[in-house]
Formats: C-alpha cells, structure tokens, sequence
C-alpha cells in the first residue's frame, strides 16, 4: 500500500481551559486569607481596577458585559452618569440574595481604637529559645573564645532544647578541646531554663534535680534507669525493687511532675494558626441566618479616569486598555460567583445538617459531597473547591466545611449515623470514665451497641480514638 498525502475534514468537541476559567476555579479553592492577597496582586497590577469606597459589584457586573464591545462602554453622558452612580452604591447591598439576614442583622458595631496608645506598643515578639541563651551568655564571665564556644553549642539546639552534636563535633568546629566544651556544656545546662542543651531526657532530668537539690537515690535511680518503666506505669515492680509502698512511690512521681523534660518547649518558634472565617451562620428566632464574611475584601470598581480617556487612545494603546479592562470585569464577575457558589454551599449544608446547628457534634448525619452538589445543581468538583480551606463560625464554634462531610455507619433499625457523632461520643465516653478503670475499646464498642444500636467494630473505635489523640486504655490507667 503506497503512501500519499490527503486533506479530510473531522469534526470533534473538545474542553479548554481558557485563562479567564482557569481563574475563576483557582478563586473557589482560595482560603480567604489567599483571596485577599490575589485581590490585592491583581489591584497593583491592573491599572482598569481600583479600590472604592463604596460600590455594588452587581450592579457593575449587570452594568458591564464581558462580552460587550469596550468602545460602546463610553458612548455618550447618560452611560458615564450611569456608570458613575454604579460604582457610588451603598456597599452593603454586595450581599443580595447571598445574605438570608437583613441589613439590620448585617450591621456590626466596630472597634473602637484605644486612646493614647501607640500602634508600637500594641504590639510584642515573643522571646525565642536562642535570644534567650545569648542573653544569658553575655551576662556570665565567660572569655572570648568561650563565648564563641557557647554560640555554637546554642546554635546546636532543637526546638525543644536538646543538644544535637557530640562534644566532638562542637570542639572541632571551635578548635578547642572536648574537655573544653563539656565544661561549657555544664554551665549552660543551669541557664535558664534549667536542663536545657541535655542530649538525653535523663541527663536533662538529672541537671534539674542537681540544681534542685533533690538527691534522694531512689529518686535518681528513677530517672537515670526507670524512666521507660514509669512512661509505661509499672509502678509496682519499681515499688518491690526499691522496697517502698506505692504511696512513697507517689510522692517521687509528684516530685518528677515538676520537672521540665522539655526545657525549650515554652520557647517554641512556632506561631498559631489563626483562622478568619469565610461565613457566620446565626440563630435568629427559630431560624439560621447565613452572613458571608466581606470584612476586609476591597471594593472592586474600575478606574473612571482611564475609563473615559479609552476613545483618545491609539490602537496598540486601546487594545492593552480592553485587554485589562475585560481582565477587571472578569475578575469581579468571578469573585460574584465565588461568594454566589459559597453561599449556597452552606444554605444547604444548613439544610442537611440542621441538628447539629440546634444540638451539637453529636449530631452530625452523614453527608458526601454528591448530596450538596444534587442539592444545588452543581458539580462534585466545584462543591469540593469551594468547601477547600473554607471556615464558618457556628453557634458551638468554627468549623472548616469539609468537616460536614463525613462517612455513615450503619444502625440496627437501618438508619444511619455519622462517624464524627461517633467519635464526638467516644470522647464523651472516655473523658467521663474512672482513671482507676478506664474503658478498654471492646467496652466502648458495647456502650455503643447499646446507645446508638450502632454497628462498630473494636479496631474501629481504636482507630477513631487514635484520630482524636487518645490514648489507649493501659496508658490512661491511674492507680494511684
């Protein structure tokens, strides 16, 4: 069969991604922290697109057509009137039919700032670990070349104050001697805090008994030789071995308990994570009321000045202007969208689990995504984006919205019950038993045969308690 070349016509349809859609799907799976920076990006880098005071962004989507030609935008006074009174909206009819409460309830009282005083002085660092031991260093009488040692043996600390090289190690990058580190590393171990720069939880427990003067043997023994039978509470092998009763047992486990095994723990470098939540869902009466959190957002509008100058510009300068100026409009039409898609995300959220707005954790139903995205006739993809790093405050605290979603186990009567319920009373459970008899997991496994009439396994309750931080029955024991 000889080779030739031939044209034919095929048709075919085929998705594209176009930049426009991109952005829009990238701003549903924005925390809000992440939108109000890429809000602020774009409003440095579009000249079309400025913050107002007051603006409806969806009077200015109705107003400007993305498909419109730019060039019928300006045609004469009455648009550039129309369009002026468009961006001096009251602000606070963005919501529309995204907000079941009134303007009334969407008022909020603002925060007064404190009279005579600073920004600055509102303001404090925490201490870190290093600083802290620099400090210390300065104020001893160490020599120079001591305190060079000593930089190095801080810089050498984890997180939680322990030492992680050798005095070999330390000594060859200081061109000293081993001997010479160690006798550094005693005097830093009594810096504040006591035990810190150890290399092991025994010697740094150790120091701290010196520098407390408790130098009872049995005590000592205890932490140099027992530590991982008292981590697994074999108190009464220990009491038979030093020849005690558990009561005298007691008294050294309190004594150990003030101790610090984690000396640079309170110096921790890492900061909490704070959470802004993207909605506020309110018990009005006997009904909930969804209010979309705008706190913070910029009020989008476009810039009047380059609007009107669009008709003295050349070509090449017209087409930048269009191109920015379709970029503008998009923008806001997809951050319309975006707070459109979230609110009805949670008005059926709210629907679904409505029980757990009145009562509780516990109870929660289960839900998958398929139920919200049939609910409101939306895919499953783009109900997974918007509930992606996505909060709401609630009456029994914030939650972020994957938590709704969560599996089913299954009841004796056929119903279902969430598996967040379960573990809401597996927590119950175990934080009302006796510490002298704490419930193994078959028991919890009973308790909630017996309750719920649910069907759960033990390995399922040790993996749900293992999910909370729990744990196990043998480590919760107190005999004491």
């Amino acid at each position: 069969m000889g080779l030739e070349l031939r044209q034919q016509l095929k048709l075919s349809q085929q998705l594209v991604m176009t930049p426009q859609l991109q952005q829009a799907i990238k701003l549903l799976q924005l925390s809000r922290l992440e939108l109000l920076d890429t809000v602020q990006q774009e409003l440095m880098e579009n000249p079309l697109l400025e913050e107002g005071q007051a603006s409806d962004l969806g009077n200015e989507i109705q107003a400007l057509e993305v498909h419109e030609p730019v060039q019928e935008i300006s045609k004469d006074r009455d648009e550039i009137l129309t369009r002026e009174l468009t961006r001096n909206a009251d602000w606070e009819d963005y919501l529309g039919e995204f907000s079941s409460s009134g303007k009334q309830m969407q008022m909020r009282e603002s925060e007064v700032p404190e009279d005579g005083v600073s920004f600055e002085a509102r303001l404090s660092s925490k201490p870190s670990l290093e600083g802290h031991l620099f400090w210390q260093v300065r104020l001893s009488d160490f020599s120079e070349k001591q305190k060079q040692v000593s930089e190095i043996i801080i810089g050498c600390l984890s997180p939680a104050g322990y030492l992680q090289s050798t005095a070999e190690e330390i000594a060859a990058m200081a061109h000293t001697t081993p001997e010479e580190v160690e006798a550094i590393l005693r005097r830093i171990q009594r810096f504040d805090p006591v035990g810190v720069a150890a290399r092991t939880p025994q010697e740094c427990l150790l120091v701290q008994l010196d520098v407390y003067e408790h130098n009872d043997p049995i005590l000592r023994a205890l932490v140099s030789e027992h530590l991982e039978d008292l981590e697994k509470r074999r108190y009464k092998p220990l009491a038979r071995k030093f020849k005690i009763t558990l009561d005298q047992l007691k008294e050294y486990l309190e004594v150990l308990q003030t101790l610090e095994p984690l000396p640079g723990a309170s110096y921790s470098s890492t900061e909490p994570y704070y959470v802004s939540p993207d909605a506020y869902v309110y018990k009005f009466n006997d009904e909930f009321v969804i209010m979309l959190n705008e706190e913070g957002m910029p009020k989008l509008q476009l810039n009047s000045m380059y609007m009107d100058s669009l008709q003295g510009c050349n070509s090449s300068d017209k087409e930048y202007m269009q191109e920015k100026m379709r970029s503008a409009v998009w923008l806001m039409k997809s951050l319309y969208q975006r707070q459109r898609t979230l609110y009805k995300v949670l008005d059926s959220i709210l629907r679904f689990q409505r029980d757990f707005f009145e009562e509780g954790v516990t109870h929660l139903k289960p839900l998958i995504l398929k139920d919200v995205a049939d609910d409101i006739s939306m895919h499953e993809s783009t109900v997974s984006r918007i509930t992606t790093n996505k909060y709401v405050a609630t009456p029994h605290g914030v939650f972020e919205l994957k938590f709704f979603f969560n599996s089913a186990l299954d009841l004796d009567d056929g119903s279902q019950v969430g598996s967040e319920s379960v573990k809401a009373l597996i927590k119950q459970l175990i934080s009302d038993e006796s510490s002298k008899r704490p419930l193994s997991d078959e028991r919890i496994a009973e308790i909630l045969k017996e309750k719920l009439q649910v069907n759960i396994a033990r390995r399922t309750v040790a993996k749900y308690r293992s999910a909370l931080g729990i744990e196990s029955s043998s480590k919760r024991k107190q005999i004491f």
